[in-house]
C-alpha cells in the first residue's frame, strides 16, 4: 500500500479526487461487506456511531472497524441477533509522490518537480455529525451494541459519539 502513515491523510483539504475514469491503477477497496448480520428483520433499536469532527477515513480503517464490531456482536448477540451497516463508501482517491531515498537518490529522483503522485488508496470524506456505522438490535442487547460501536471507534481517526436513532422509549423502559 503506501509508505506514509495514516495521519497524513486524515485532514480534509481541497477538492475530492473521485473521477476514476481519468485515473489508471486505483487500488481496490478493502471493505468486503457493507451489511452484516440479519438484514431480514426490522430491529426495534438502532444505534449509530457519529463523527464529532470532519476527517478522511481510509478504507483499511473502515474495514478494521467493521471486523472489530462484527466479531464482538457475533460473540455476544449471535449471528441473527443484530444488523450492522457501514454507511460510508471510500470514493476519494489518495495520491502519494514517492521519493527515492538512499545513496545517489539526488541523481535519480526529480524531487518535487511534477509531483502529482500516483494513486495509493481510497478514503471516505466524513463531515461533522455524520453517521458512520449503524447497528440494529433488540432492546435487551443495547449495551453490547454500544460496546461494539465504542470499540470500533478506536479504529477510526476521529472522536466519535454513540447515538440512539430509533427506539429510545424502549431503552428507557
Amino acid at each position: 500500500m503506501s509508505r506514509k502513515p495514516a495521519r497524513m491523510y486524515t485532514r480534509v483539504s481541497g477538492h475530492a479526487y473521485v473521477r476514476r475514469e481519468y485515473m489508471g491503477g486505483v487500488p481496490g477497496s478493502k471493505i468486503t461487506i457493507f451489511d452484516m448480520g440479519n438484514a431480514s428483520v426490522e430491529f426495534p433499536v438502532t444505534l449509530s456511531l457519529v463523527a464529532k469532527e470532519a476527517c478522511q477515513v481510509r478504507h483499511n480503517a473502515l474495514e478494521a472497524a467493521r471486523i472489530f464490531a462484527n466479531r464482538y456482536l457475533v460473540k455476544g448477540v449471535g449471528r441473527k441477533g443484530f444488523y450492522l451497516k457501514i454507511r460510508l463508501y471510500p470514493h476519494h482517491v489518495l495520491r502519494e509522490n514517492k521519493l527515492a531515498t538512499g545513496a545517489g537518490a539526488d541523481r535519480v529522483s526529480s524531487g518535487m518537480r511534477h509531483a502529482f503522485g500516483r494513486a495509493v488508496g481510497t478514503a471516505a470524506r466524513v463531515k461533522s455529525g455524520q453517521r458512520m456505522l449503524s447497528v440494529g438490535v433488540e432492546p435487551d442487547n443495547v449495551e453490547q451494541a454500544r460496546e461494539a460501536l465504542r470499540r470500533a471507534s478506536y479504529k477510526l481517526p476521529t472522536p466519535c459519539t454513540i447515538v440512539i436513532d430509533k427506539g429510545e422509549e424502549l431503552v428507557a423502559a
